[in-house]
């Protein structure tokens, strides 16, 4: 078994490994090293918490250790790019922890911060700058640091960092820095698209993929629970007051979802707190820090915050909503069984949603595994409902309620698809109408799926626990509403 004694490494570094009680590599890390130790551009893919940040930082700081070069003032030898200000701390944290025992300096810059004591750092001896792209470049408008000396370049998350939202800043990054320099790159998940802008940054490179692109970690247990839009804030709760789940990230869609999610929790009596690029980096870092010392049980993210996210003993992740990008749904589930833990990831799935998992499916190659009763689909993505269906109009025809789980566009009288959830109010004569549709539903052309017996999920639901028995209770809920409208109707 390789070792990290076995590497090249200098003796530095290697007392700096041993003192945090590293002595076995990971794969991208056995794999990756020789290659940068000997010059060489280096494309590497591998799936998120396997140890990536070490694989480009230790023969960085070797390389700078074995050639030694007087700088200008304000100028860097080395930049490590990074798509999230929690993601860029935590990277510079790792670089001081490998060069503590050598003359190596090293600095962050990002965003949301005052400006003023970065550039001040800058104007200081700095080997390695890791940085986000806009303050970098702010930085550089400010003539506060130069690019001119750079020898090596880092694209940390590449598939993140060449995205449509990045890729402007890189471009001109790129004119700013020597054409003659080493570039490695480093992502979780590499989408041919993104692999093919990332080849005009590299010259000649050597490819380390420890598993296969796109792929999720195996000690991830996946789960589904099939919902209505309108029932995600209620099942959240019971989801995230069962015994097991010791330490959650829930994941949102938007901004504005996970901060609306927060105050949805603390009406149930749950503390979380949200962490996302509206909030000011004080209020990340406090969150985060919370987060990390336990006093914090939960945390609410959207998808680029939670890039930095490097928390040990995560248990669970939760999708209130499913990524509209199926590289997306890897990285979120990749903050749970980390360092060869184990973890769970649990999915919220609404009928619009369908289509989404579909992708992710494809994408992984996994097939979910559903909690509760799995819903017909028959493969095509509805529409999502009409926005304004409440407020006059069309949406007040036949008793004014919105059924928040029909596709658009399906009459009120037309028999119900099995996949669309339940009516979310309305007259009791419409709700009779749909209950005998239903009923004709499931004489005629009941799929597979749903062909087990109501009476069957009532006994064997009493006796579940944890995440079995949080499906059970919304298919109980679900089941009273109906009998309600029955009796409505007669």
């Amino acid at each position: 078994m390789t070792k990290f004694t076995d590497l090249g490494l200098a003796e530095q570094l290697l007392k700096a490994l041993a003192s945090e009680g590293y002595v076995t590599p990971t794969p991208i890390q056995a794999q990756a090293i020789p290659p940068i130790l000997q010059g060489r551009d280096l494309l590497g893919a591998a799936q998120t918490g396997t140890g990536k940040t070490a694989a480009f930082s230790l023969p960085l700081v070797h390389r700078l250790l074995n050639q030694p070069r007087r700088m200008q003032p304000r100028s860097v030898r080395a930049l490590i790019l990074s798509p999230t200000r929690e993601l860029a701390a935590q990277i510079e944290n790792s670089i001081r922890t490998y060069a503590q025992f050598t003359t190596i300096k090293s600095t962050v810059v990002f965003g949301g911060v005052p400006v003023g004591k970065q550039i001040r750092a800058l104007g200081q001896t700095v080997d390695i700058l890791v940085a986000t792209p806009g303050r970098l470049l702010d930085l550089v408008d400010q003539r506060a640091v130069s690019l001119r000396e750079i020898e090596y370049l880092v694209l940390d998350e590449a598939d993140q960092m060449l995205d449509l939202g990045f890729i402007h800043a890189l471009r001109r990054i790129a004119t700013l820095i020597p054409a003659k320099r080493q570039t490695l790159l480093f992502s979780a998940t590499m989408p041919k698209p993104i692999r093919d802008i990332a080849q005009a940054y590299l010259t000649d490179p050597v490819e380390v993929s420890v598993a296969p692109v796109a792929t999720t970690a195996e000690k991830v247990d996946q789960r589904v629970i099939f919902t209505d839009a309108g029932q995600k804030p209620a099942l959240l709760a019971r989801t995230l007051s069962v015994p097991e789940m010791e330490r959650a990230i829930v994941f949102t869609r938007t901004k504005h979802g996970a901060d609306k999610v927060v105050r949805q929790l603390e009406v149930a009596g749950i503390k979380s707190a949200a962490i996302h690029g509206n909030k000011s980096q004080g209020q990340r870092e406090r969150a985060l820090g919370a987060f990390r010392d336990g006093e914090l049980r939960i945390l609410v993210a959207t998808d680029i915050a939670a890039r930095g996210i490097d928390v040990d003993g995560i248990s669970h992740v939760v999708q209130f909503d499913l990524p509209n990008v199926p590289e997306t749904y890897v990285h979120r589930i990749g903050r749970t069984a980390r360092a060869g833990a184990s973890g769970m990831a649990v999915a919220f799935c609404t009928p619009e949603e369908r289509g989404d998992l579909a992708a992710i499916e494809k994408l992984t190659r996994v097939a979910v595994t559903p909690i509760g009763e799995v819903p017909y689909w028959d493969g095509r993505t509805p529409k999502k409902p009409p926005q304004n269906q409440g407020r006059g109009g069309r949406g007040q025809q036949n008793g004014g309620g919105r059924d928040h789980g029909r596709p658009s566009g399906q009459r009120q009288g037309s028999p119900k698809p099995s996949h669309a959830g339940k009516p979310a109010g309305g007259s009791g004569q419409r709700e009779a109408r749909q209950d005998s549709s239903r009923k004709d539903a499931s004489r005629n052309d009941r799929p597979p799926q749903r062909s087990e017996a109501p009476s069957q999920r009532k006994e064997g639901g009493a006796a579940k626990e944890g995440l079995g028995g949080v499906a059970f209770l919304q298919q109980r809920t679900q089941a009273s509403r109906t009998n309600g409208a029955r009796r409505r109707a007669n």
